[in-house]
C-alpha cells in the first residue's frame, strides 16, 4: 500500500519551503482491547542483546497521529505519533507530564529534500522520485554503511527531544518502483538495522506497512503502522503483533469508522479514522 498522508504532507512542506519504560502506553493502555496474549518481553529483538531498556508498549493501547498544525496535545489518546523535526522538545515534555508517550515519525527509505539533513544523503544512493510525491525520491537500502549514520543522527534528535519511539516510514521499499534491484532479504537487512540502532538509544520501534515480512520481522519491532488495511482487506496479516502482545497502530483514510471498526475491535488493533494530511482531527474506534 502507499503512503498516501505522506503525500499531502510533503507537498504542502514543499510549497511552504517547508506504556513507561515497562509495558504500557500511558493512562490509557488498552489492556482489555483485543484477542492479545500479553509477553511484552516478546522475543529479544536481533543485535539489541546488552542494550538499553526501552518502552514495550501493549496491544490495544489508543493512539493518535498528527503530522500537519500544530499539535493538539488535548486529545484522549495513550500515545502520540508526531514529526521529529517539526515538533519542538517541549510539546514532547508537555506530553509526557499529560502522561502519554510519544514517537517520532520520520521517513528512511526515502530522502526528502525540505529536510535539514538531505545533503548528507550520498547522490548515488538517491533514486527514482517517490510517484506523484514532489521532492521526495527512494534510497538505495544496499548502501547500509551510507545511510546508518544518517538514521543514527536523526535517532540521537529523537531522544535527545525526548521521544520515547520513533516510526520509521517506507519500509516496504522492495515492493516498489524504486530504481534500485531491491530484493525481500535487503529489505529485512535494513530494517533489522533500524531496529537495532533504535534499540540501542533505548528507543522503541514501530514496522510501517511492510505486511510481507511481518513474521519474520515481529519479533524485532516493538508495534506496528499500518494504513488503510481495512480498505484493502489486509488487517489480518498483522495479527501476529497482536498474538505478541504489541500494538498496531491503524488509520484509515477513506472509509467510515463504522466499517472497519467492529472487524478492529475482534482483531485487538488500534485503531483511528483521519484526513489524509494528517491533522488533529480524528476519529477513534471505541
Amino acid at each position: 500500500m502507499t503512503r498516501v498522508a505522506r503525500a499531502v504532507a510533503a507537498v504542502c512542506l514543499v510549497a511552504m519551503a517547508a506504556a513507561c519504560g515497562g509495558s504500557d502506553g500511558g493512562s490509557d493502555d488498552g489492556s482489555g482491547g483485543g484477542p492479545a496474549s500479553r509477553s511484552p518481553a516478546a522475543q529479544a529483538p536481533s543485535g539489541a542483546r546488552g542494550a538499553a531498556s526501552w518502552w514495550r508498549p501493549k496491544a490495544g493501547v489508543s493512539w493518535q497521529w498528527q503530522l500537519s498544525g500544530k499539535i493538539d496535545t488535548s486529545v484522549p489518546a495513550a500515545v502520540y505519533d508526531v514529526d521529529l523535526f517539526e515538533t519542538p522538545a517541549a510539546t514532547v515534555a508537555e506530553l509526557h507530564r499529560a502522561g502519554r508517550k510519544v514517537i517520532c515519525y520520520t521517513a528512511i527509505g526515502t530522502a526528502e529534500n525540505w529536510r535539514p539533513d538531505y545533503g548528507r544523503f550520498p547522490k548515488a544512493a538517491l533514486g527514482k522520485g517517490v510517484d506523484g510525491w514532489p521532492g521526495e525520491r527512494w534510497v538505495d537500502i544496499r548502501r547500509i554503511d551510507a545511510v546508518r549514520p544518517i538514521w543514527a543522527s536523526r535517532l540521537d534528535q529523537c531522544k535527545s527531544k525526548g521521544f520515547d519511539a520513533v516510526e520509521p516510514d517506507w519500509m516496504d521499499g522492495y515492493q516498489k518502483d524504486t530504481g534500485f534491484p531491491l530484493t525481500s532479504a535487503q529489505q529485512l537487512a535494513f530494517n533489522r538495522m533500524l531496529a537495532d540502532e533504535a534499540h540501542r538509544r533505548g528507543l522503541a520501534v514501530g514496522l510501517k506497512n511492510d505486511l510481507g515480512q511481518i513474521p519474520q520481522l515481529v519479533g524485532d519491532m516493538d508495534f506496528a503502522v499500518n494504513e488503510q488495511c481495512a480498505q484493502y482487506g489486509e488487517c489480518e496479516r498483522l495479527t501476529p503483533f497482536v498474538r505478541a502482545g504489541k500494538p498496531v497502530f491503524h488509520a484509515e483514510y477513506e472509509i467510515p469508522p463504522g466499517r472497519f471498526c467492529a472487524e478492529s475491535e475482534r482483531l485487538g488493533l488500534s485503531s483511528i479514522r483521519k484526513a489524509v494530511e494528517l491533522p488533529a482531527e480524528r476519529q477513534a474506534c471505541p
